[in-house]
């Protein structure tokens, strides 16, 4: 059974750092052959894709208010999707939820808490 698990949310003071981490599992092929992506949803707003890596290994779709500040990265070999999250400010408070597109459907992690708070 295919499974996403996120990891690595929690609170952080504006202008520091997280790392997010999406282990998958289930998937045949592992995540070498998926596009995986990181989406948020902050309160009462819709969910936002925020930095997908392609199974052909690019790094693409960064909206403007993450650009420069959040990376997105892969490895194959442990099933693992990462994304950093650099100079955080309030504005990145939401649930982060990781994806995984195959050729018939995209899964979706549980979501972690993200809350930038001084």
């Amino acid at each position: 059974q295919e499974q996403l698990v996120e990891s690595g949310g929690g609170l952080a003071q504006p202008g520091g750092s997280l790392r997010l981490s999406c282990t998958a599992s289930g998937f045949t092929g592992g995540i070498s052959v998926l596009t995986m992506s990181w989406y948020r949803q902050a309160p009462g707003l819709k969910r936002e894709e925020v930095a997908t890596h392609t199974k052909f290994g690019h790094a693409a779709n960064y909206p403007r208010s993450v650009q420069g500040r959040f990376t997105i990265s892969r490895d194959n070999a442990n099933n693992t999707v990462y994304l950093l999250m650099n100079n955080l400010n309030p504005e990145a408070t939401a649930v982060y939820f990781c994806s995984a597109i195959t050729a018939a459907s995209t899964y979706w992690g549980q979501g972690i808490q993200v809350t930038v708070s001084s």
